[in-house]
């Protein structure tokens, strides 16, 4: 059973972190601020979750575990709050999409 929860801990960890580079790339191609914030709000949700889910596999049930967990509650929390407020301050702003810009000048 060891053997199994180390495979599964590290397989977590690999699919977390290639989760997370492969969205860092993604980000320098996104057209425009709002496509870019819905990216890093995913990426950083997904792929922070499987990289603490791997960690707390790895750890068992311990506090350590315990706190893995508060912090994923966290992250999912604090991610989606941020990702808003920094749309609703675009909208505010004035910023357009690429989309909309795309289509008015047509």
């Amino acid at each position: 059973m060891d053997i199994v929860s180390s495979y599964l801990s590290n397989l977590m960890l690999i699919v977390g972190s290639l989760f997370l580079l492969i969205g860092a790339i993604g980000l320098i191609r996104m057209p425009d601020v709002f496509t870019r914030m819905h990216a890093a709000s995913i990426m950083e949700t997904a792929g922070a979750s499987l990289i603490i889910i791997g960690l707390i596999i790895n750890t068992g049930f311990t506090v350590v575990s315990l706190k893995l967990i508060v912090i994923m509650l966290a992250i999912f929390y604090i991610s989606s709050v941020a990702t808003h407020a920094l749309a609703r301050a675009c909208i505010h702003d004035n910023l357009k999409p690429n989309a909309i810009n795309k289509e008015s000048d047509q």
